[in-house]
């Protein structure tokens, strides 16, 4: 889709965030959660459109896909692939569906049992999913849809765990499915990604979680996630709340790379001992203010697990801080460093076709990070909402008005080039999942979060968010 009628510049969103001041002097008010009841109608109604698009990329096998193309007329067809990912965001976002009374809770049913059923039949290895699957028929993709190249199998620590953040909620929310949930899970063992810390070589042995595995040859990657704050501790979470990866893990998580290391700016700080663990408490300064950047600057590193664990809750003073801090930063790289009109970078379909990764530089620990480009992509101020509530609509209002950003049907485009005009034809599910769980949060506070806040998450989980001081 090409919008070329739209406000030079993006005045309109940059006056309705900075008022009269100058952008060049005055930073953009980030308002605090508040109760903007007025504002509920339209949430609810943003939902509904954003569900409707996860319908429609679910597959009659159950499996939800990983896009559709919504410029066309007609039903959209769902793309072939799909991921651990992206089968987890139809779980939680059915859920979702039925907490919000989208739907009732005989379809809730019939929706979860009808994917659990498909997913107890997709091939596993060492009890976990394949990268990439035939979202139609369940097989396991050996090429790419549309090129032909060959795809390798190949099992993601972080894309697991998005599904089995979704079989968690799913198995909460319907009593009749937790037996079947159980026993698929009772095979995912985390310490299979997992490295044992070495002091004797914590280059090779550090800790931490593997990016994955390759099944064809048993060949793991050559990188782990060291980066704390970035999607993978999520993985990182379920497996100390299981028990299958010892809690000492979290603390050899990087909060910011070592000051002798090459990242994106010489970190500030202090080493301090927490569970007999030294840590390296780091941080990052992104316009007068500290906060512990990801490894990219995009927002769902930052903020996609936060829709699940309560990290702002447990732990106020560092998890908080800094994700109150993380958004401001995206808001004002917008609105005041490069005056787009518009904020909220983050990995998403461009709109000339293709993924690609998008951020704030600064806010991101690699040298050559994720810029932002000019691609803005909505489902960015979704994540925001918690932190800045007025804002973030504002910010999505602007998107919808001046680009023509928001489909009635199937909700929002995946992305605006906010300087060309040019919007997305896509929907992807992992973004339109954010959107969801996101929405539930915020129209349903702890909706999603439930299944998090029990059992090894309370008594394994929480107590190491609780002694989390981040040097901000």
């Amino acid at each position: 889709m090409d919008r070329r009628t739209f406000l030079a510049a993006g005045a309109g969103a940059a006056a309705l965030s900075l008022g009269a001041a100058s952008a060049a002097t005055a930073a953009p008010r980030v308002h605090p959660l508040r109760p903007h009841t007025s504002e509920t109608p339209l949430l609810r109604h943003w939902f509904r459109a954003t569900h409707h698009s996860i319908e429609a990329m679910t597959t009659e096998l159950g499996l939800t896909a990983d896009k559709i193309d919504v410029s066309g007329p007609g039903t959209p067809v769902p793309s072939r692939q799909t991921s651990p990912t992206n089968i987890g965001c139809g779980l939680w976002s059915t859920v979702a569906a039925r907490g919000l009374g989208v739907i009732g809770d005989d379809a809730m049913h019939r929706r979860l049992a009808r994917t659990v059923a498909a997913v107890e039949k997709l091939e596993r290895h060492h009890g976990f999913w394949l990268n990439w699957y035939d979202a139609h028929d369940g097989s396991v993709l050996t090429s790419w849809p549309g090129t032909g190249d060959p795809v390798r199998p190949f099992l993601s620590s972080v894309d697991n765990a998005w599904l089995v953040t979704g079989l968690r909620i799913a198995a909460h929310a319907d009593p009749a499915l937790r037996p079947r949930v159980a026993r698929l899970l009772a095979a995912a063992d985390w310490s299979y990604f997992y490295t044992p810390f070495d002091p004797a070589d914590p280059v090779a042995r550090p800790g931490q979680l593997r990016g994955g595995f390759w099944t064809d040859t048993g060949e793991p990657t050559a990188h782990h996630y060291g980066a704390l704050n970035t999607e993978p501790r999520m993985a990182s979470y379920l497996g100390i709340a299981d028990g299958s990866i010892p809690s000492d893990h979290y603390w050899h998580l990087l909060r910011t790379m070592l000051p002798e290391h090459e990242q994106e700016q010489r970190p500030e700080g202090s080493y301090v001992t927490v569970d007999g663990v030294r840590v390296w408490q780091g941080h990052y300064t992104h316009r007068g203010r500290k906060l512990v950047p990801t490894w990219g600057g995009s927002m769902f590193e930052a903020l996609m697990v936060p829709l699940f664990v309560p990290e702002p809750e447990w732990s106020p003073r560092a998890w908080g801080a800094t994700h109150d801090r993380y958004v401001r930063s995206h808001i004002e790289h917008g609105l005041v460093e490069e005056k787009y009109g518009y904020w909220g970078f983050s990995p998403a379909n461009i709109p000339d076709g293709g993924y690609r990764e998008y951020g704030v530089d600064a806010i991101g620990m690699q040298v050559e990070g994720y810029h932002s480009l000019g691609v803005v992509t909505p489902h960015a101020s979704f994540l925001a909402l918690p932190h800045a509530r007025g804002a973030a609509i504002d910010n999505l209002k602007a998107l919808e008005r001046d680009f023509g950003a928001y489909d009635e049907t199937y909700g929002f485009r995946d992305s605006v080039d906010v300087r060309s005009g040019r919007v997305s034809d896509f929907v992807l599910a992992l973004d339109q999942g954010m959107i969801a769980a996101a929405l539930a949060q915020e129209l349903r506070p702890g909706l999603l979060q439930a299944p998090f806040r029990t059992g090894g998450f309370a008594s394994r989980v929480r107590p190491l968010l609780a002694k989390e001081r981040f040097s901000i």
